[in-house]
């Protein structure tokens, strides 16, 4: 028998006054009782009860013992009631990790309008492109784009599927030219996107002619992240690889041209990731669900808007 099971049949003989009323309050026998009183005595190497044919008396250490068995035990009521609540209850603290174009031009937001649903849950969101440990680093989730995922034994569920475009700043072409095949990207200065997710030497692209590939040449900028590289080209710096994410502002702007307007980069998968489908607390089932519900929209929105600057 466990010691917080000896705890409580120890504390119902106090509170009663009888192993046998112990045993009803207990649902259990008044031998299992009397066993585990007798146990926890033996662990403690301390007499708690003194015993009669006709009463039972807590002894000194029986009554301070007691005292402290009743605020353990209430504790764990409070806990377990806690836990309880966490399966039905959006609540508390979620820890999340989404890749950083992802993240600030779709997660913040909807981060936002969830909470104006569940204003108890709160958040704690990194903005890194990895793929985190989500156990060795106590994340809840991680919002990832990927082809595939490893198999990691998680649970991962599909948001959506996007793609990446390239491209340039308008003064960059006036000054360049404007390429119409991956080919003539050759002449070009094409900047690279160096992280787990992008490709980096070869470009795949998705066109008229079905895949093509272009070894990209020495490129005169590296940096890691897409948000980072919209900045590089709106500077003219040279051609770069946009996810549609990172894309539309500047499209809808000006600032930034798509090249390549019949090509796509390859189609990637959006996936919500968290560690187990067993005992999901209410936070985590209901966020999923959220942005199951609300990524599709805003993929298909802005897709919509890189299909209108073609």
């Amino acid at each position: 028998m466990d010691v917080f099971q000896t705890m409580r049949c120890f504390a119902a003989v106090a509170q009663t006054g009888s192993f046998t009323a112990a045993a009803a309050l207990l649902d259990t026998t008044t031998t299992n009782v009397s066993k585990a009183v007798s146990s926890l005595e033996a662990r403690l190497q301390t007499r708690l009860i003194n015993r009669t044919t006709r009463r039972l008396a807590l002894t000194e250490a029986g009554v301070r013992y007691l005292q402290r068995c009743e605020r353990i035990l209430e504790d764990m009521r409070e806990a377990e009631a806690e836990a309880g609540t966490a399966q039905v209850m959006p609540a508390g603290r979620l820890k999340i990790h989404a890749m950083s174009a992802i993240g600030n031009h779709y997660v913040i937001g909807a981060i936002a309008r969830y909470r104006e649903i569940h204003p108890s849950v709160l958040f704690d969101l990194s903005v890194t492109n990895r793929l985190p440990d989500l156990l060795e680093e106590g994340y809840d989730m991680s919002i990832v784009l990927a082809r595939d995922l490893p198999d990691s034994g998680f649970v991962a569920q599909r948001l959506g599927i996007t793609y990446s475009i390239l491209c340039a700043s308008p003064a960059y072409l006036k000054k360049r030219g404007t390429p119409e095949s991956p080919g003539d990207l050759e002449g070009h200065d094409c900047l690279r996107i160096v992280n787990t997710v992008m490709p980096a030497e070869n470009w795949v692209f998705e066109g008229p002619q079905g895949i093509e590939t272009f070894s990209t040449p020495v490129s005169p900028f590296h940096v890691n992240t897409a948000d980072a590289m919209t900045f590089a080209i709106k500077n003219g710096m040279g051609i770069g690889i946009q996810p549609i994410a990172s894309a539309v502002e500047g499209l809808r702007a000006g600032t930034l041209v798509r090249v390549l307007p019949e090509y796509r980069l390859e189609e990637l998968n959006l996936f919500a990731i968290y560690p187990s489908r067993k005992f999901v607390d209410a936070k985590i089932k209901t966020w999923v669900e959220f942005l199951k519900h609300s990524i599709p929209g805003l993929l298909a929105a802005d897709e919509k808007i890189v299909g209108a600057s073609v």
